[in-house]
């Protein structure tokens, strides 16, 4: 069985949180649809506490309908994802549609990656879906299509119909309560298997995006990386956060475990991206063609590789030309002694490099003295996104479909349209002749 203490380790803090989306009301004097969802909880409440030591007063879990009038919500609610232990999406139709929803699914899932980068652990998810009701596969965004999770482990009926089929057909009873019973296992299981440590509770919750994207194909995303490799580093640089690779460089070594791409990757995926992982230099000939973006990106610039001439020569032939849809992103480890000793040199290089970025419309870039932490990469990383994805929005080819397209609808003044077989050149005519007529009876 798992000790007392919650993931925070004071004893107060949700074992689970359940996450689901609400149902509206058909009519104001309808009594609330969502009473299923709490009678849910209270029974998968009920089972975690018998499958735990659990003591008295301690939450098996939070659902949003327990906070009070008054209550801060968002700060409640950054507080239980920073510590309860597993996270449980409850699926149905309106789940991914939701906002709200979706940024509840990101803030716990950066946690979860921000634990494999500090803990040197395999990659762990600490969530556990719920059906409420089916959902089709291909209605799945990219973070849950992730997950990977056999529904059918809790009985035929739960896949097919899901908690609330299995809640309000009565003769479904026993498999319910199966269900519930084996949810509730699951959740201790990956509970104690996982361990995820403790987020920030007092982060800027309603700052948060949301994990997952608009309904249609997945959108993607690139994370280049322009770094040193321990085979080039300049001579006053010690080779501990690089590897044989350029995307194997880790500017928050030691207390980060992970490449930083690794990690880049990882959280632009909890963005519901497809995200394709490279190296500037072997792809710029490829990223700095002259036609129309491919995909929007990310730039993740080590300052210490500006030391090469012909690296400084690829920022410049970057920033040349407009070219927003890359984000360039700076991560600067000021406990790192080797960088510190240099900051204002490098800083400098970097600087000039990067001077056609200084206004908004030339793409995002992280402001003077780069990222000093992980936490403050992680945090910046969804405006980076965000802001690529914009600009390569404005700037991407468009792709018509094909054969022959209908002409130009026109209007004559009297309202009445010219219709398909009248030229664009007839139609400017009778606009004209129109014009002249009433001149001439205004003159007269």
């Amino acid at each position: 069985m798992l000790g007392a203490t919650g993931a925070g380790g004071d004893g107060s803090e949700p074992y689970f949180f359940l996450s689901y989306a609400h149902t509206p009301k058909n009519h104001p004097k309808d009594k609330d649809p969502n009473i299923w969802v709490e009678r849910f909880y209270r029974d998968l409440c009920a089972h975690v506490l018998q499958l735990t030591s659990l003591p008295a007063g301690v939450p098996a879990g939070f659902l949003d309908q327990q906070m009070q009038p008054g209550e801060g919500w968002q700060e409640r609610l950054s507080e239980a994802l920073a510590n309860c232990r597993v996270f449980v999406p409850l699926y149905s139709p309106r789940y991914f549609l939701s906002e709200q929803c979706g940024r509840e699914w990101f803030v716990f899932s950066t946690r979860a990656v921000h634990h494999q980068a500090r803990s040197n652990s395999n990659a762990v998810s600490g969530i556990v879906p719920a059906l409420w009701v089916p959902v089709p596969a291909k209605q799945l965004p990219q973070p849950a299509e992730r997950l990977q999770f056999n529904h059918a482990t809790f009985g035929d009926d739960y896949a097919d119909e899901g908690f609330y089929g299995l809640i309000k057909l009565r003769y479904l009873r026993d498999q319910y309560e199966r269900a519930v019973y084996l949810l509730a296992k699951r959740i201790v299981s990956v509970a104690e298997q996982a361990r995820i440590a403790q987020g920030d509770p007092h982060q800027d919750y309603g700052a948060m995006p949301s994990a997952f994207g608009p309904p249609g194909p997945a959108r993607e995303m690139e994370v280049s990386v322009l770094a040193c490799s321990q085979s080039d580093l300049p001579q006053d640089r010690g080779p501990d956060c690089y590897g044989p690779r350029p995307r194997d460089w880790n500017p928050y070594h030691p207390k980060s475990s992970r490449p930083l791409a690794d990690h880049a990757v990882d959280l632009v995926r909890n963005l519901d991206y497809r995200v394709r992982v490279g190296e500037f230099e072997a792809d710029a000939e490829r990223l700095l063609a002259a036609d129309s973006p491919q995909a929007p990106g990310l730039l993740l610039l080590d300052r210490w590789a500006l030391d090469a001439p012909h690296r400084r020569e690829l920022v410049r032939r970057l920033c040349a030309e407009e070219r927003p849809w890359f984000s360039v992103m700076i991560p600067w480890n000021r406990e790192d002694p080797e960088s510190r000793q240099r900051e204002g040199e490098l800083n400098r290089v970097t600087e000039r490099s990067l001077a056609p970025r200084l206004e908004e419309r030339s793409g995002h870039r992280t402001p003077s003295g780069g990222l000093p932490t992980l936490e403050a990469f992680s945090q910046e990383l969804p405006g980076a996104v965000k802001a690529a994805d914009r600009h390569y929005a404005a700037h991407a080819r468009t792709y018509p479909p094909e054969g022959p397209s209908d002409p130009i609808p026109r209007v004559l003044p009297s309202g009445i349209g010219y219709g398909a077989g009248v030229p664009a050149s007839t139609a400017r005519d009778a606009d004209q002749g129109k014009g002249n007529a009433d001149k001439g009876q205004v003159s007269s």
